[in-house]
């Protein structure tokens, strides 16, 4: 299977993840505008366990290092599984609490407080686990990277016409999916060898990790995304047959998105290895950003914007490109 040997490249593949998380959202937005987020996310799965398979059959069935994929799945053990798949149904149950938060508080509050505390918890959880690097550096990357994401609030809602009451129980679902966001990653690390050249009999490679991960993703969608699409937190419920309904582009769009989410996650697992968990789930979760520059370069969601706001937007980027900078010197 393909391994990094090098701290370098173990922090493109880093800077590849924060992109990926940061811009799959965009497919939903070139949906069409009548395509649920209920019916987009079967289709977000979708992708997201193709493109699992699609790693661990090419990259994870190559070269000398470590084991081959199918061979793999075949030795290892239910622990080791059910840790990965843990780790699929903890992110989804996540995913779509922060969904559900962004449709009652909305995006400039629901997404920062979630995502905000994923990104420390997750990193204390990780690093606690595997406690790779300069924890000096690493937390005070964090914390800029943090700073970033709430100036990023702070811009959006100066942005809004009118300001939004704020909903506690918007609040409170967004508190909850960033704990379990933080959760998620250190079971899929958990189940796999720490040296990815040495293989241990039970014991998962980042390939196959990321692809049990998939399948708990899926296997949970079938309870939690029925469970929304019966009862949602907002719009009326939908059904199985509307989703068959769904133009080939609204379907392809989602294909498409979990895909994109999919090769992240496979990269900054690949990356662990040379880069320690923390590290690379710290960088990845500063994805925030990066969907706050796609809304501010090719969204425009921001040229309406009170006087004072690019003021606010560049201390954002100053703050969150000190922080990666951080980040990647604690190791």
């Amino acid at each position: 299977m393909f391994v990094i040997h090098s701290y370098a490249t173990a922090v493109l593949f880093c800077l590849v993840t924060m992109l990926c998380w940061g811009s799959w959202a965009n497919t939903q937005k070139l949906a069409t505008q009548q395509w649920r987020f209920e019916l987009f996310y079967w289709d977000y799965v979708l992708g997201i366990v193709l493109t699992a398979l699609l790693f661990g059959l090419t990259l994870g069935s190559t070269g000398e290092a470590g084991r081959g994929f199918l061979a793999d799945l075949r030795q290892a053990d239910m622990a080791a599984v059910g840790s990965a798949v843990l780790g699929g149904i903890i992110f989804n149950a996540a995913n779509i609490l922060l969904v559900a938060a962004i449709a009652i508080a909305g995006m400039s509050v629901a997404f920062p407080v979630g995502i905000g505390i994923a990104l420390v918890w997750g990193v204390l959880v990780n690093y606690w686990g595997n406690p790779l690097g300069n924890s000096g550096r690493l937390f005070l990357g964090v914390g800029l990277v943090v700073v970033a994401i709430l100036l990023n609030a702070f811009a959006y809602r100066r942005a809004a016409a009118k300001a939004q009451k704020v909903s506690s129980r918007g609040l409170v679902l967004a508190v909850v999916a960033g704990l379990l966001m933080g959760f998620f990653y250190k079971y899929v690390a958990a189940s796999m060898f720490p040296d990815f050249n040495v293989p241990l009999a039970g014991k998962l490679s980042p390939y196959s990790a990321v692809f049990c991960f998939a399948g708990g993703v899926l296997l949970s969608n079938f309870l939690f995304n029925t469970l929304l699409m019966r009862r949602p937190f907002s719009g009326e419920a939908v059904s199985y047959a509307d989703y068959f309904r769904g133009s080939a582009r609204s379907h392809l769009m989602g294909v498409l998105g979990g895909a994109i989410w999919c090769v992240g996650m496979a990269f900054s697992i690949i990356a662990s290895g040379k880069a320690g968990p923390a590290i690379s789930y710290g960088l990845g979760q500063g994805a925030t950003v990066v969907a706050a520059i796609w809304g501010i370069v090719i969204w425009k969601e921001f040229r309406n914007a009170p006087k004072g706001t690019p003021l606010i937007l560049n201390g954002m980027l100053a703050c969150y490109l000190a922080g990666l900078v951080l980040i990647i010197a604690a190791r």
